[in-house]
């Protein structure tokens, strides 16, 4: 079976592929809703280092997206079921690392071609079948909320059980559908979200207090907090819950910052503090998701907030259009109507 790949060659230049697929291996999954995500715009814009474009190009982008089955050899699922799809491709186990940490597994859209192509052939246990009544285009950026759920999960493994209080710096897509499931999975945590824009903090309306960081209340506390910034704004969130969490509190660090961060390592010392990171995710992550989904259907209505543009995509043309959209956005997420 030939499929065709779009892939990005150079920074804003997309090139058209086409592959060989054998349809007796895995399941064959057309693509209908993918969803961009700041790495991909790290590449189509070339922010990237230009050893890592070199090393990485030409590469099918995208990460975060649903599609339909087409065909199932293994027999799992049916023609026509909607899923989505894990990114992640694990190439051996190991007892104590978590599939997403293994240095030896490949990630769509980063060491491997992502979803921008006609046809995706993918083992059955990469896929979770969504729920029949999901808005498909909040489905489609599960990857991303199944990143926050991976890190609340690990979390609760993690902290101690002193859950009064806990903060989240950002007010992006990422802060809001983590302090969300914090919401969901830690009910009877009180959550701060702190952000820099009152706008945007004013979607945050399931949080139990929100604070512009220039305007914090002198006497605030937090027991753990999760930094969602990120880029050049990822020292300045960081230094603040440090000087505010409670000693031997948690801090989870999900932000991307391209280039190294100064930690206050003294006061991290005094106070006893963990700190741990939180990277993509795994199939676990996205079955949890789903349930959290069917469990709570008012999430999946909360995340509609962060629909921003929506692109039908017919042509190649289309593509490039799709991307200079994306980077115009305010806020929210752009989804892709992968009709091509």
């Amino acid at each position: 079976m030939i499929n065709t790949v779009y892939r990005l060659c150079a920074p804003r230049r997309f090139e058209i592929a086409f592959s060989e697929l054998d349809v007796n291996a895995g399941v064959i999954v057309r693509p209908t809703h993918l969803s961009i995500c700041n790495a991909d715009q790290r590449y189509y814009q070339g922010t990237r280092d230009a050893k890592v474009l070199k090393e990485k190009l030409p590469m099918a982008l995208i990460h975060e997206a649903i599609g339909q089955v087409v065909f199932d050899s293994s027999g799992t699922f049916n023609p026509g079921d909607r899923v989505v799809m894990v990114p992640n491709i694990p190439c051996e186990e190991d007892e104590y690392i978590a599939e997403n940490y293994l240095r030896s597994s490949k990630f769509c859209g980063s060491s491997a071609d992502g979803f921008m192509q006609e046809y995706y052939q993918i083992a059955p246990e990469r896929l979770v079948k969504l729920p029949e009544d999901i808005d498909l285009n909040v489905a489609a950026f599960t990857e991303l909320v199944s990143v926050s759920v991976h890190s609340v999960s690990r979390f609760k493994v993690i902290a101690h059980n002193r859950r009064e209080r806990v903060g989240v710096w950002g007010d992006g897509n990422l802060a809001f559908i983590t302090s969300l499931l914090l919401k969901k999975m830690l009910p009877h945590c009180k959550i701060c979200v702190f952000g820099i824009s009152r706008e945007k903090l004013s979607d945050f309306s399931f949080a139990d207090e929100t604070y512009l960081t220039t305007e914090i209340p002198k006497d605030m506390w937090l027991d753990h907090a999760f930094e969602c910034v990120g880029g050049n704004g990822s020292p300045v969130a960081i230094e603040q819950i440090i000087g505010l969490i409670r000693p031997e509190g948690t801090i989870s660090i999900l932000g991307v910052s391209e280039y190294p961060v100064p930690i206050n390592t003294r006061m991290i010392l005094e106070k006893g503090l963990r700190m741990f990171g939180t990277s993509r995710s795994g199939q676990a992550d996205f079955r949890k998701t789903v349930e959290l989904y069917r469990e709570y259907p008012e999430i999946p209505l909360y995340l509609s907030r962060l629909v921003g543009n929506v692109v039908e995509v017919n042509r190649y043309a289309d593509i490039k259009e799709a991307f200079e959209i994306d980077i115009k956005k305010a806020f929210g997420k752009t989804i892709l109507h992968w009709n091509i």
